[in-house]
């Protein structure tokens, strides 16, 4: 049976309305150091990443209003969003899934964290949780 081959848990991905609140709970308040923050998507959001030991915590803010993850917030509140594993092909990880029934061949990676291509899998085939796959 074919499966994901896959490098390990890369981030755990927490959506918050604000950075700096989060980060008074996430650095100072738990000690976790901050190792960057950048802008993707034209500058939509900001991702912040925080060193956990052997894997990053992601602090995502959406910075427009009219964001997917704005929506996100109302509904749902700040929280846990997503878990993303490291792999080494971003295609050959989503034609490997689109077999398995995981992702859709329609889907497009996205621009991830340093310059790597990223992609989300099918949420409702993956037992209601939102997993992520980053690579080149």
């Amino acid at each position: 049976m074919q499966k994901l081959e896959h490098l390990g848990l890369d981030h755990l991905a927490i959506v918050v309305p604000d950075t700096e609140a989060a980060l008074v709970v996430w650095r100072d308040h738990f000690g976790f150091p901050v190792l960057y923050s950048e802008k993707v998507a034209g500058d939509t959001v900001l991702l912040t990443h925080l060193d956990l030991g052997n894997v990053q915590l992601q602090l995502v803010e959406p910075l427009v209003e009219n964001h997917p993850l704005q929506l996100w917030l109302r509904e749902n509140g700040p929280g846990l969003h997503h878990f993303c594993l490291k792999v080494e092909d971003i295609g050959d990880s989503l034609e490997a899934m689109t077999k398995l029934g995981l992702a859709s061949s329609s889907v497009a990676p996205h621009q991830g964290t340093q310059g790597k291509r990223a992609l989300f899998l099918d949420k409702n085939a993956a037992m209601g949780v939102q997993v992520e796959l980053t690579g080149d």
